[in-house]
């Protein structure tokens, strides 16, 4: 039973790996906490009141701000789920092999939208998504295939979430809403987790996810299990 922000990362860190922070386990495996919804009057977890200690909304982005060692991204399933860099390796090696991005492209895997968006990440470092927007050009017609490409190189380990930023007014003042900022994956972590990223097979990197699934989750399903490994 979970009940605040440094259970939450104490229990990650052991487990190594979770889809979402409490919601469905697509099969697999997620940490079990307790919202609004639940008759647990003992719980203090309370979701989107912007409690830093028990809101597990706002435990992605402090993870990301105060730690160095857990990565949040959309990665999972095509929605947000959180990796130890312990863990991290085992799906660099599954999902990216020896490949860089211009490979990928090359391939055809990846879009031209996302491309451009790596592209800028690359050039400009941490950027949030309003100025993404802006440095790659996006219209509002193309904004359906800016969202699609954003998840795509999330999934596929290329970029990564790192914080969140709010705009910057021409009198140098924040303002509004604070956005979600990416940078690309090799900045986010240090040298070693690509190192041993390429010790590692696909065929290792799913025998030991796979196993690491099983002991969090025996009755977790198969196929999910695939796809959460490979994205």
């Amino acid at each position: 039973m979970i009940q605040n922000y440094n259970e939450f990362c104490e229990e990650l860190i052991k487990s190594g790996f979770s889809v979402g922070c409490g919601g469905n386990d697509e099969g697999t495996f997620t940490l079990d906490m307790h919202g609004w919804n639940e008759q647990l009057p003992e719980s203090l977890l309370r979701w989107h009141t912007g409690d830093q200690e028990h809101d597990p909304w706002e435990w992605r982005i402090r993870i990301l701000n105060e730690r160095d060692d857990i990565a949040y991204s959309k990665m999972f399933f095509r929605k947000g789920g959180f990796v130890s860099k312990k863990w991290y390796p085992y799906f660099l090696a599954a999902r990216r092999g020896n490949n860089d991005f211009e490979e990928a492209y090359q391939s055809g895997t990846m879009s031209i939208f996302s491309k451009k968006i790596y592209e800028v990440l690359e050039k400009n470092g941490d950027m949030a998504v309003h100025d993404i927007k802006s440095h790659c050009g996006i219209s509002k017609e193309d904004g359906a295939k800016f969202e699609k490409a954003l998840v795509d190189l999330q999934m596929k380990l290329f970029i990564t979430m790192c914080g969140s930023k709010r705009k910057i007014s021409n009198k140098g003042e924040e303002y509004g809403w604070a956005s979600t900022s990416f940078c690309i994956v090799e900045n986010f972590w240090k040298p070693d987790v690509f190192q041993k990223a390429e010790r590692i097979s696909a065929n290792e990197a799913e025998e030991a996810v796979t196993e690491q699934v099983y002991k969090l989750n025996p009755n977790a399903n198969a196929k999910k299990i695939k796809k959460l490994i490979y994205g």
